[in-house]
């Protein structure tokens, strides 16, 4: 008996010993610097957490930008779970009863959800995947898609923007072919942001360039803002439309023109 309890004891402390090697090799294999963040980040809002790996990346983080990379699995329900913290202290500050008010129960959630989920998601989520096909048939003329509806806010009130794309693309032997729904994900993920239209349009511009790699892309965009609708000047007829050309599109003014009158009989 005294022998199988010296051995069941020197098992022990081998186990021991073992684990505290794991520990150390674990302790050992995170850097300092990572503890010492995550140490300080107990307690403090989601948001400012986010706001610090921006920060410390030294990345921009305006309202149109995307700033997926620095959200972690799992944080955008708590990010959701903030927001509506925060628009629950707006209805109060607006001198809401959301207590006896049956149609403003619950009013801060709804809200805090349609804007990480839905009209900001562009935000959060990573980029659509854009799956390429080669032009095995050497494509070079002329393909136009839309209207595309798209949905955005204007960064200044918040106020919605509501609208149709049209995108013209020349490509090349050597572009890449995507198929015609990621035209309206790719725009959907660009446009639910909040944003100005001017800056908008340039930024899908950029974005089918550098996936594409057409000899000319083309985007025009005609939307309603309800910054001017619905506040300001108040006029319901109010509309703006612009443009992006790139490429052939700018240089050649037979296309150009080509792709501006095919959008006038649609």
């Amino acid at each position: 008996m005294p022998i199988a309890k010296k051995v069941t004891n020197k098992s022990v402390i081998q186990k021991v010993a073992a684990k505290k090697v794991i520990a150390k090799s674990a302790a050992a294999k995170t850097p300092k610097a990572s503890k010492a963040a995550a140490s300080s980040d107990v307690g403090l809002p989601l948001s400012l957490v986010i706001r610090r790996r921006i920060q410390a990346q030294k990345a921009r983080f305006h309202a149109n930008d995307n700033i997926s990379q620095f959200i972690q699995p799992g944080e955008l329900d708590r990010l959701v779970d903030e927001v509506a913290e925060k628009m629950q202290a707006v209805l109060e500050s607006l001198v809401i009863d959301t207590q006896s008010d049956h149609n403003t129960q619950g009013t801060s959630r709804r809200v805090a959800k349609m804007y990480v989920q839905e009209v900001f998601k562009g935000r959060f989520v990573e980029q659509p995947t854009l799956t390429k096909f080669p032009n095995v048939s050497r494509l070079n003329e002329l393909m136009i898609i839309g209207p595309i509806t798209v949905r955005s806010a204007c960064s200044h009130h918040f106020c919605p923007i509501m609208g149709r794309v049209w995108i013209g693309v020349l490509p090349s032997k050597d572009s890449a072919l995507i198929g015609l729904s990621k035209y309206s994900r790719l725009t959907e993920w660009v446009m639910c942001r909040p944003q100005i239209q001017e800056e908008a349009v340039v930024e899908l511009a950029d974005m089918l360039e550098k996936k594409i790699k057409p000899i000319g892309v083309a985007i025009v965009m005609d939307a309603d803002h309800f910054c001017m609708q619905w506040r300001g000047v108040k006029d319901p007829d109010s509309k703006m439309v612009n443009s992006v050309m790139r490429g052939a599109f700018l240089k050649d003014s037979n296309l150009r023109r080509e792709f501006l009158s095919l959008l006038e009989k649609r």
